[in-house]
C-alpha cells in the first residue's frame, strides 16, 4: 500500500494511491468513526486493525477515488516533528569518491556517520529546488532511501527493527558543497530552504520485505548519474535503526535518510553541480520517482 499527502478542494489530506487515483482516508468509515487527516496522524494511529480496514477499503468500490491529475501532491510528511536523521558515507563507493574533498575525513567509516537536516517544509514531487547564487554556487543532489518510523522505541535490537518501521520514501539530500567546506560541518549546507525534496509516496513496509535491496538511481536532465542497490549500504537498515536508538528514543513519524551511492555531482572531475533549469529525478524501486526542477534567484 502506498500513502500520499495531498491538497484538494482547499484542504490538505492523506490518502491511498491506487493506480492513477487517490482514495482519501478521511472518507473511509474507520473504527469508532475516527477521522484521519494527516500522515503523522495516520502513522501514530496505525495498528493491525486499522491496516486491515484500509486493505478492505482498497477493494471496496463504495469509496471515492480522485484522479491523481486532479490533486496537488505534497511531501508525504511536509513538516516532520523533528529534523531528518541522516547518514553520511553509507555506501563504500560514495565514501571513496568524496575522500579527496575537504568535506569529510578519508576512508570507509567504522561506525554510522549521523547528521541532521531541517525540512520546514519538505518539498514535494514536482516542486522547485530554489536557491540564491549569492549564497551558494555548488549545489548537489543525493538520491536516498528514507525510513519512516512507526513505533516508539529505545535501545531497539537489530532483529526488532522492522517492527518499528512504518514504511519508506525517497529523499533528495540537496547539499551546498561550498558551505560544507566553509562551515566545517554539514547542517547549514543541507538545510537551506527547499533542500529536502521528499516523496512521492510512503510505501508501507509490507511492500518492501527484509532484507531491503532496492535499485536506487538519480538522473539529471535524463542522464543517469547514480545507479546502485540499497543492499550495498555499509550499515544495513536493522543496524541503523538499532544503533541510532541506543539511548535516543525514536518516535512515530521520525525520518531516517540512509545515505547516497556514488555518482553525485561533486564526485565528477570536474564537478557537475546543479544549474538553472536542471531536472533532477531520484528513483527507488517499489517506491517511485521524485522529480524536481532547479531554480536560481
Amino acid at each position: 500500500m502506498k500513502f500520499v499527502s495531498f491538497y484538494y478542494g482547499g484542504e490538505e489530506n492523506v490518502g491511498i494511491l491506487i493506480d492513477d487515483y487517490v482514495m482519501p482516508i478521511n472518507e473511509i468509515t474507520l473504527l469508532n468513526n475516527k477521522k484521519i487527516s494527516s500522515m503523522l496522524e495516520l502513522i501514530e494511529t496505525m495498528n493491525k486493525e486499522l491496516m486491515h480496514q484500509l486493505d478492505k477499503a482498497v477493494t471496496d468500490l463504495q469509496y471515492r477515488r480522485i484522479p491523481l491529475n486532479s490533486i496537488k501532491l505534497l511531501a508525504p510528511i511536509p513538516n516532520p516533528k523533528r529534523n531528518i536523521f541522516c547518514l553520511g558515507k553509507n555506501y563504500a563507493e560514495h565514501a571513496r569518491e568524496i575522500e579527496a574533498t575537504k568535506i569529510s575525513d578519508t576512508g570507509i567509516p567504522e561506525y554510522p556517520v549521523y547528521f541532521t537536516k531541517t525540512a520546514n517544509p519538505a518539498i514535494a514531487d514536482g516542486d522547485n529546488i530554489v536557491f540564491s547564487d549569492a549564497v551558494t554556487g555548488q549545489v548537489d543532489y543525493e538520491a536516498e532511501l528514507a525510513i519512516i518510523i512507526g513505533k516508539k522505541g529505545t535501545n531497539i535490537k537489530p532483529e526488532e527493527a522492522e517492527d518499528h518501521i512504518f514504511g519508506y520514501t525517497i529523499i533528495n539530500d540537496i547539499s551546498a558543497r561550498d558551505l560544507q567546506v566553509k562551515h566545517k560541518q554539514w547542517f547549514k549546507a543541507k538545510s537551506l530552504d527547499t533542500f529536502c525534496p521528499m516523496g512521492p509516496v510512503i510505501a508501507d513496509k509490507r511492500e518492501i520485505p527484509f532484507p531491503v535491496d532496492l535499485k536506487i538511481q538519480s538522473r539529471i536532465n535524463g542522464e543517469l548519474r547514480q545507479d546502485s542497490k540499497t543492499g550495498k549500504m555499509i550499515f544495513s537498515i536493522p543496524h541503523i535503526v538499532s544503533d541510532l536508538s541506543q539511548g535516543l528514543t525514536l518516535i512515530p513519524g521520525d525520518i531516517i535518510s540512509t545515505g547516497t551511492p556514488s555518482g553525485v555531482g561533486m564526485g565528477y572531475k570536474p564537478p557537475r553541480f546543479l544549474t538553472e533549469g536542471d531536472i533532477v529525478e531520484c528513483y527507488v524501486e517499489k517506491i517511485g520517482k521524485l522529480t524536481n526542477r532547479v531554480g536560481i534567484v
